[in-house]
């Protein structure tokens, strides 16, 4: 659903109020019967006097403009001409001269009436839309053309590339003087053709005029041999952004028009209950609203006047038009008015309409950015004459081409595996409690195996010491406790020993106590490093499932990358279009806030400011607190995009409220300071769908 569906079908349903409210005393109507279902009661045809074949006609045509039969866009002019064809309005010379014998009743002007203003309101419509797809592309033009003068190189770029359509065009301008040069005149024709044929066949002779040509072009630009290229280039470039920009300010500016003052049907009920018997009422609207559209498209492209001047010129023709002054002081006011508009309508469809669409079209061929074969030579014929080089270079290194390819493959199935798929098992098998998954420093049983080792020399060496001493011996009790104590790490009997043998340090070793101190005290040693080790891999076992994560981690981020990659390249575009659409939607209620900011401050501070923000903002603003025109036309093509934007991001459930906050935006008559809440609100409100 677009903006300009939006306006036909409030138009559509002013119409079926107007129309209701002229038969509200009558107790069936046909076109109830006619806008609801498309069918029609022998009872109603007779009571309104209708003919059969005539009422099936106008119902049916009825039908067909009907907005509940469009959803998307607003009909084409094909399908509006041929819904009037239907009802046999738009005939030849022969059926008009016949309807105007046979004078239709009362009844059937008032469902013609309301035919010919729903084509019009369909019209209406398909102009609207017609000129916002036609203004939007111009904005991304006029930055192209700004981004070409804001660098030299650009500038440069666009010279070389443009350069094969100058000399193209250089040299068809230097053979038409050629070939001016060698027609004969009138009064030596013979004489002359005589000369021209042997000049032709003469190679020097053409070639001299050729070079006489091209040297008259140089000496009617002298500048061209003192300025630099560029310079003119740099002209060129700016007279054309001038002129998309002003193609763009009269496109805003004639919507702006139509939407405001074409099919202005709102008022209240007691106007409608008077519009039955009003002369100069709704059909007077209905009937300027079509003149209005084929001011707006005939004078849409003159680019040589400003925008201001272009709304002084729409409005004075129409009050200088001969036609409508004729049918407002006709005494036969619904069959002529009708026929007016019928007449105007056809010439707005066929005539007005495609030449618009042409002329605009040439003019953005002409003003707009090269097309794509112009950009893209430069690079197209570097690929085309390296193609050669690129092949070659591919066949003699087949060998390394396939072996680099190979390589990556392996490199690809052994990261796969020893990054992914391994430090997942492992983790899996931590989970489960598997032991071949466990970590582990040391074996379990190494720290026994030493402990009982030390216990042993200890009590052996206690046992020793005590009857080489010539004391008692130790019973089984002393070396309990002794085994005991080395449990809890205390080696005091062979400290002591160690100690005494230190004072005589040569007996003890030819003893040989102090040697075997010393190694018992290395085994000490040993324990103490495995009890250590041993704690190390405690801490390491209750911690195992947080190290398989942290060796699963590289890999699973490497590869979430690479994927989404790979995604963004090959996959679906809907995830980037709607974070483009968030973006887009910020940037648009940006601009519009800046915008009827400026508005807002230029309208209510004093006359300097104004100035200041007449030349910011490129126009003054309105009078009586409203956008002018060409604004509401800018503010229009932004909101169109905006709603584009808003439909791909937002719920169903929540874009009918998004669109009531978008009417009330749009609305002219609201004033500048109210929509600037509209749009604070908006931007609170659907805050989350915008980030």
């Amino acid at each position: 659903m677009s903006l300009a569906l939006d306006q036909v079908r409030r138009i559509d349903v002013q119409l079926d109020r107007l129309h209701w409210s002229k038969h509200a005393s009558s107790p069936s109507s046909p076109v109830l019967t006619s806008a609801s279902d498309g069918t029609t009661s022998s009872d109603d045809l007779t009571d309104t006097s209708l003919d059969v074949v005539r009422s099936g006609e106008l119902q049916l045509a009825i039908k067909l403009l009907s907005t509940t039969n469009n959803r998307n866009a607003p009909l084409s002019a094909e399908k509006i001409q041929t819904a009037l064809r239907l009802a046999g309005l738009l005939e030849d010379t022969s059926s008009s001269d016949q309807r105007q014998i046979r004078r239709p009743s009362p009844a059937e002007q008032d469902l013609e009436w309301l035919l010919v203003s729903k084509a019009i309101a369909q019209t209406h419509g398909l102009i609207i839309d017609l000129l916002l797809e036609q203004t939007l592309p111009l904005g991304r033009d006029i930055w192209y053309w700004g981004e070409v003068l804001s660098s030299s190189f650009y500038l440069g770029l666009y010279s070389v590339q443009t350069s094969p359509t100058r000399l193209w065009q250089m040299g068809k301008d230097v053979y038409a003087d050629v070939r001016r040069r060698l027609q004969p005149s009138e009064g030596t024709e013979m004489t002359a053709k005589t000369q021209a044929a042997k000049s032709a066949r003469s190679w020097p002779v053409f070639y001299g005029l050729v070079k006489e040509s091209i040297r008259h072009r140089t000496l009617a630009d002298p500048g061209s041999r003192i300025v630099s290229p560029l310079i003119f280039y740099r002209a060129e470039v700016r007279c054309k952004q001038q002129r998309l920009k002003r193609l763009r300010e009269l496109s805003a500016c004639g919507l702006g028009v139509l939407v405001d003052e074409g099919m202005n049907l709102d008022g209240d009920e007691t106007e409608m209950r008077r519009a039955k018997n009003d002369k100069h009422g709704w059909k007077t609207v209905v009937l300027k609203s079509v003149a209005l559209m084929e001011t707006v498209l005939r004078n849409l492209t003159m680019l040589d006047v400003g925008y201001h001047e272009y709304e002084d010129l729409i409005f004075t023709s129409i009050e200088d038009d001969a036609e409508l002054s004729h049918a407002d002081s006709s005494g036969d006011e619904s069959d002529q008015r009708l026929t007016l508009m019928v007449k105007r309508l056809q010439l707005v469809l066929q005539v007005h309409l495609p030449n618009h669409m042409s002329s605009s079209r040439r003019l953005i061929e002409k003003y707009g950015r090269p097309s794509r074969p112009v950009r893209y030579w430069i690079p197209t014929l570097a690929l085309l004459f390296s193609s050669s080089m690129l092949l070659r270079i591919a066949v003699n290194r087949k060998a390394q081409l396939a072996t680099w390819v190979r390589d990556l493959g392996n490199t690809t199935v052994d990261f796969w595996s020893n990054w992914v798929v391994e430090p997942t098992r492992r983790v899996i098998g931590t989970i489960r409690h598997d032991k071949d998954a466990e970590i582990a420093i040391m074996s379990k049983e190494s720290l026994k195996g030493d402990q009982a080792s030390l216990e042993r020399m200890v009590v052996d060496f206690a046992r020793d010491n005590a009857s080489s001493t010539g004391g008692a011996p130790m019973d089984e009790a002393e070396l309990a406790n002794v085994r005991a104590k080395v449990r809890e790490g205390d080696l005091t009997p062979v400290l002591r020993a160690y100690e005494k043998d230190l004072r005589r340090p040569f007996m003890g070793t030819v003893r040989g106590d102090l040697v075997r101190a010393l190694l018992i005290q290395v085994q000490k040693t040993k324990v103490d490093l495995e009890v250590a080790v041993g704690g190390i891999d405690a801490l390491l076992k209750s911690q195992e499932l947080v190290f398989g994560f942290v060796g699963l981690t590289p890999g699973v981020l490497v590869c979430l990358g690479l994927f989404r990659w790979l995604g963004d390249v090959f996959g679906s575009r809907k995830g980037r279009t709607e974070q483009k659409a968030r973006g887009q939607m910020v940037h648009l209620l940006r601009y519009v806030t800046r915008n009827l900011s400026r508005l807002s401050l230029g309208q209510w501070s004093n006359g300097r400011y104004s100035n200041i923000d007449r030349i910011l903002n490129g126009s003054p603003p309105s009078n009586n607190g409203m956008l002018s025109y060409k604004d509401h036309g800018m503010l229009l093509c932004e909101i169109h995009t905006l709603r584009q934007s808003a439909q791909r991001v937002m719920p169903e459930n929540v874009f009918p409220d998004f669109l009531e906050e978008i009417n009330e935006l749009i609305d002219l008559h609201t004033g500048i300071e109210r929509q600037i809440r509209v749009v604070d609100r908006i931007r609170w409100a659907y805050s989350q769908w915008m980030r």
